[in-house]
């Protein structure tokens, strides 16, 4: 302000000075021709006031402009603060609401009872939760970015596994086990998100469901076979006795009469005799069967009950023509410190009556093919930590190793194209016996030339 009235006042002296030099004075002048500068003065102050009137209303003006400007650029910096501050707030309770979501999602994802991988379109791991941290052994740390057969070497999918889901966005579950051992349920799937494509690996470990499901089939189908088995022994042990009876006593007589032509009959007669014994052993073993799924578990002596599978077998594998068990050199090589192990013992007496029946097939093939071979049987028992070990060994013709693949396996269960193992070689249900009601190992080694292996491991408790 002190600047426009310096400029008002130098405007005005200007014009005074020019007023004066125009010559412009001589209205003011009186009769003699003298300068009235009384006139000049009161014109002069008049023009002044006015010229000030004027400035003053300008300034009047302009300074009421001045602080209603003042007061709207006030009005608008409280405004623009406010705004700042709730835009602060806002973007604060939106950052807070994204934090809490991704903890939420990131508690969920660790939270899940499967292992959770996520990978990038370039197959790097970006989600590894904590059933993925425990199973792996690695953190989440140490994986994110890696590569996935990088970060989790013993994963069953193939990179042509992972890329066709990738490809085609379909929804892919592969199944992977080993029966008896584990069994998962790999699902795959692609989710977009925007131009951004990830694959979702889940790996639900589903042994115990499956090991459960399995025994309860295989209980039922136990409880299923064990009544078919009583009632055939049953109906088959009444004319069984009779028919026995009867050829008993027709063989007393045939002796007692000793005549010539009657020779050849008592040779007869003495063969059906033995068949029927060994039908009455087949019954016997019949109902002993229907009966091991309804007993519970007793210390028992693995070694007596492999004498008594032994003795069985000599009386069920005596063909009239041919090898007969009895002609197997059987060797026992029992251990002397080893304790008894709760069981169901004629459970295991049918595992080891089957494994004998396997070595009894495989030895008389080899005999028919070599002349002059000598069959033998090992057996052996002994105690390793806390467990007893159970081998029988036998030197007819082995497995292939296809057939080993197989020889644990149902016989409907081979679906590939290699020859399947022989359904008389199949023991599927010894291996059941051996790892699901008594929670052992068994095993088979063998050679086409040599022979087979079984390896049987039974725990202390």
């Amino acid at each position: 302000m002190k600047t426009t009235a310096r400029i008002l006042f130098a405007c005005l002296m200007f014009c005074f000075s020019t007023f004066v030099q125009a010559n412009v004075v001589s209205p003011f002048k009186d009769e003699y021709g003298e300068t009235n500068w009384q006139y000049i003065a009161n014109f002069s102050s008049g023009v002044l006031i006015l010229t000030l009137l004027m400035v003053t209303t300008f300034l009047f003006f302009a300074h009421r402009k001045a602080a209603r400007s003042n007061r709207e650029l006030t009005e608008i910096k409280a405004t623009l603060e406010e705004r700042v501050a709730q835009r602060t707030l806002s973007l604060e309770t939106t950052t807070n609401q994204l934090a809490h979501s991704e903890a939420y999602v990131k508690s969920i994802v660790d939270s899940m009872p499967i292992m959770l991988i996520g990978l990038n379109s370039q197959m790097e791991v970006t989600q590894w939760n904590h059933v993925a941290e425990k199973t792996t052994g690695r953190t989440f740390e140490a994986v994110k970015g890696l590569n996935l057969w990088e970060a989790y070497p013993r994963i069953t999918l193939t990179k042509a596994q992972v890329a066709k889901v990738l490809e085609t966005k379909t929804t892919t579950t592969i199944k992977h086990s080993q029966r008896g051992q584990y069994y998962f349920d790999i699902t795959i799937y692609a989710l977009a998100n925007g131009t951004d494509t990830g694959i979702v690996i889940l790996v639900d470990d589903i042994t115990k469901q499956m090991k459960a499901e399995n025994q309860l089939v295989e209980r039922n189908k136990m409880s299923a076979m064990g009544e078919l088995a009583s009632a055939m022994a049953h109906d088959i042990n009444i004319p069984l006795q009779s028919i026995s009876s009867a050829v008993n006593t027709i063989h007393e007589k045939l002796i007692v009469l000793d005549q010539e032509q009657g020779q050849p009959l008592v040779a007869v007669a003495k063969k059906a005799q033995e068949s029927g014994e060994q039908a009455t052993a087949i019954v016997q073993n019949l109902l002993n069967f229907a009966a091991s799924h309804r007993g519970s578990k007793t210390p028992s002596n693995i070694a007596e009950l492999l004498d008594y599978s032994l003795t069985l077998a000599g009386t069920l594998y005596s063909p009239s023509s041919g090898l007969r068990f009895a002609d197997i050199a059987i060797r026992r090589n029992y251990g002397a410190d080893v304790p008894l192990i709760p069981c169901y013992a004629s459970e295991m007496q049918q595992v080891f009556l089957r494994l004998l029946r396997h070595a009894y097939h495989a030895i008389s093939q080899k005999a028919e093919q070599k002349p002059g071979f000598t069959p033998a049987i090992n057996v052996e028992v002994g105690k390793f930590y806390e467990a007893v070990w159970v081998k029988i060994q036998h030197n007819g013709v082995g497995l292939t190793p296809e057939e080993q693949q197989d020889v644990f396996e149902p016989f409907f269960s081979n679906t590939s194209d290699r020859p399947a193992c022989p359904v008389e070689h199949r023991l599927s249900y010894s291996h059941f016996i051996v790892t699901e009601h008594h929670k052992g190992h068994i095993a088979v080694t063998s050679g086409v030339d040599v022979g087979t292996t079984f390896h049987m491991q039974l725990p202390l408790q």
